[in-house]
């Protein structure tokens, strides 16, 4: 497991902005997991208009083979295989009236469709 701690550098695999941190994190408590050990796991898979899409979930610990990032007290938790679609990635989360949530601003994705889930290397 390669584990990163970072305070936002640009040197991480994966850089969570501040305020998505602490909305992941408000999210873990709430359903009472233990942010010391786990962390919200963030994947590509197959899928959407543009070929891949990008996945989000909370899990309990991380995999061996995982990237771990640790930033603003939030672990994201990232395999190897996506880790080549999204590294240098930002996870980010805007909230408002048009549509609050978390979304990936992605420095590998070559097209993306107007939703913004779905993305092309």
């Amino acid at each position: 497991m390669s584990t990163e701690s970072a305070s936002g550098s640009g040197d991480a695999a994966i850089t969570v902005t501040p305020a998505a941190a602490d909305e992941a994190v408000s999210l873990l408590e709430s359903e009472s997991m233990d942010t010391d050990v786990a962390g919200l796991r963030l994947f590509v898979q197959q899928g959407g208009c543009a070929g891949l899409s990008y996945g989000m979930r909370f899990d309990n610990e991380p995999e061996d083979d995982d990237t771990v990032v640790e930033q603003h007290g939030l672990r994201v938790f990232v395999d190897p295989a996506s880790i080549n679609y999204i590294g240098g990635a930002t996870l980010a989360y805007e909230g408002g009236l048009q549509g609050a949530g978390f979304h990936v601003e992605n420095p590998n994705a070559t097209s993306s469709c107007g939703c913004g889930e779905s993305f092309r290397t």
